[in-house]
C-alpha cells in the first residue's frame, strides 16, 4: 500500500548540484529506514545512501561519501538526497526505497520502491 513519489532529477554539468526528493504515502516510519539506490546503463543497481527513521543515522556508499547528503523530514514523510560535485559517473536512474528495518544498506532489505528519477551529468 505504500507508494513513493520521486522528483528532482535532471540534466546538469559536472560539478553542479541537485536535490532529489522522495515523498512516501506512509504516515509513520518508526521501524523503517529509507534509502536511495541508482542504476546506470549496463550496470547493476547499487546502494547510494540510507537514513534511519528513528534516529536519523546515515550510511553512504564510498563512491558518494563527502559529496552526497541524505536527510529526512518526518512531518512530510519525505527523504532528500543532496548531490554536490556531480560527476559523469553519477549518471543513473535514482530510486528511493523503504525498508522495515533501520539502517538498511542492502537492497534485499527494502520492500517498497519508487519509479525512479533520471540524473544525467555531462562533462
Amino acid at each position: 500500500q505504500v507508494q513513493l513519489e520521486e522528483s528532482g532529477g535532471g540534466l546538469v554539468q559536472a560539478g553542479a548540484s541537485l536535490i532529489l526528493s522522495c515523498a512516501a504515502s506512509a504516515r509513520t516510519f518508526s521501524r523503517y529506514s529509507m534509502g536511495w539506490f541508482r542504476q546506470a546503463p549496463g550496470k547493476e543497481r547499487e546502494f547510494v545512501a540510507s537514513i534511519s527513521w528513528t534516529d536519523g543515522s546515515t550510511n553512504y556508499a564510498d563512491s558518494v561519501k563527502g559529496r552526497f547528503t541524505i536527510t529526512r523530514d518526518n512531518a512530510k514523510n519525505t527523504v532528500y538526497l543532496r548531490m554536490n560535485s556531480l560527476k559523469p559517473e553519477d549518471t543513473a536512474a535514482y530510486t528511493c526505497a523503504i525498508s522495515p528495518v533501520g539502517g538498511a544498506t542492502w537492497a534485499s532489505l527494502y520492500n517498497y520502491w519508487g519509479q525512479g528519477t533520471q540524473v544525467t551529468v555531462s562533462s
